[in-house]
């Protein structure tokens, strides 16, 4: 067999790839015994027809046999002495196939990048120095109070931070909103509608208009849809609203006290806040780490280029773009809105494939160079962990990641994060005051 390699552009290659003339021979005649001892013609017993009848019958077929099994054979071989590192199925164009002749076919096939790793121990990071304050642990507090909050009915005029119950209609440019926008029916009318006195509640400006009124009071509003409104038949233009007060509520919060600590499953006021403390603690270490293995993995990237597979960075961002469009569409953006934005999503998921694509392979090959692997224990450890975190028994859960070859994408997201830990712990970092105040998300306590 003879085997020449040429390169056609950068990750791409085409293989020629030629079969004496006595293999072909050879792998017909054995394709031709299996279809003789099958064969079932008139006046004969399975394996007994003649040759002669066989081959006239199913010669056809059994050139399509031989073609394919010479050619699967020959291409893995190929590939094996090449030593290639082929990405995806090749695309195989047959140039020559006849009796008595050499095979010849060539495969256009697509291969890892090669490339020198660059110094990956001591990459350089920095990390920001910060820690739980009394400030941080008492807005987590507050917020906690706010998931308790009760609304009492009040006889008196609305204050800012008080609830308004409204009926409204809305117009714009001196049409009912849902002529405009059929699909943003509750913008063009609501009945008990609940909207908070704060300066960017419902639509901006529209609750510090009612601010005064009391049960029983008509108001007209005027707003200006932002330029980045939700619905887009809106956004920059002028509305107006013809509103009814029915009711004002005043946000009444709990005292900081046992009973509130009980009600979140602590024993007392300071068990509460001692919980709160450690949760704000360990929400804060893991945002560090997490921006330590961003910054690792952002160092890496920089200090080395090369050629992408196209296949590869085009998979990848169809699942970007799945993955934006998916999120959009959970946030509540029309599908019309995203529509528009395909451009803007599409480049977007174009630049974020091309450095995944680039990030997967520089992990893959530091981990080959470091013998870091993972075992089938682990594995089925974060299989089962997957199929709790969606509810699903663990062994329905194994069967359709079996069938889809999701075990892949599970082995190759331990493998990253254990070469990542790996770089995370040969890093240089370097500890620095804070750049700006910010602290820990309160959003983020989960004092049980």
């Amino acid at each position: 067999m003879n085997v020449t390699v040429e390169s056609m552009a950068p990750c791409k290659k085409l293989m020629r790839v030629e079969i004496e003339a006595q293999k072909v021979d050879e792998a017909f005649e054995s394709v031709m015994k299996d279809f003789r001892r099958e064969a079932s013609l008139p006046g004969f017993r399975p394996g007994k027809a003649p040759r002669e009848m066989v081959l006239r019958k199913y010669e056809k077929e059994i050139q399509d046999e031989t073609k394919r099994k010479l050619i699967s054979e020959a291409y893995r071989t190929a590939v094996e002495e090449q030593k290639l590192d082929v990405l995806g199925q090749p695309d195989i164009e047959e140039i020559q196939f006849n009796r008595g002749q050499p095979l010849q076919f060539a495969a256009t096939i697509e291969t890892a990048p090669e490339f020198e790793l660059p110094d990956y121990k001591g990459l350089p990071v920095q990390r920001e120095l910060r820690s739980v304050t009394e400030a941080d642990v008492e807005r987590a507090l507050n917020l906690l109070r706010e998931q308790r909050v009760t609304f009492n009915k009040v006889e008196r005029a609305l204050q800012s931070g008080d609830i308004a119950v409204v009926n409204y209609t809305g117009t714009c440019e001196g049409k009912p909103i849902i002529e405009i926008a059929p699909t943003a029916k509750g913008l063009s009318e609501n009945k008990h509608f609940w909207v908070e006195a704060t300066p960017n509640s419902f639509i901006p400006g529209f609750a510090d208009q009612l601010i005064g009124a009391q049960a029983g009071d008509k108001r007209t509003v005027a707003v200006d849809f932002p330029a980045d409104f939700v619905t887009p038949q809106l956004a920059g233009k002028k509305g107006s609203y013809e509103v009814e007060v029915t009711e004002v509520k005043e946000k009444v919060l709990p005292a900081l006290d046992e009973a509130l600590a009980k009600s979140y499953g602590a024993e007392s006021r300071e068990n509460l806040q001692a919980g709160v403390r450690t949760d704000l603690e360990n929400e804060l270490k893991f945002k560090q780490d997490k921006t330590v293995r961003t910054e690792v993995v952002r160092a890496l990237l920089g200090r080395v280029n090369f050629d992408l597979p196209e296949t590869a960075v085009a998979h990848e961002t169809r699942n970007v773009v799945y993955d934006l469009v998916q999120e959009n569409t959970k946030r509540g953006v029309p599908r019309q809105a995203i529509e528009q934005q395909k451009e803007q999503i599409y480049s977007a998921a174009t630049r974020n494939a091309k450095e995944r694509v680039k990030v997967q392979f520089l992990l893959q090959k530091i981990a080959e160079k470091e013998d870091i692997k993972v075992s089938q224990e682990e594995i089925a450890q974060r299989v089962h962990h997957l199929a709790g975190m969606y509810q699903i028994p663990a062994d329905k859960f194994l069967r359709d990641l079996q069938k889809r070859n999701g075990l892949i994408e599970v082995y190759d997201q331990i493998m990253n994060e254990k070469v990542i830990n790996f770089l995370q712990e040969n890093a240089k970092i370097e500890d620095v005051p804070p750049s700006s105040p910010a602290a820990p998300e309160a959003s983020a306590v989960n004092p049980s």
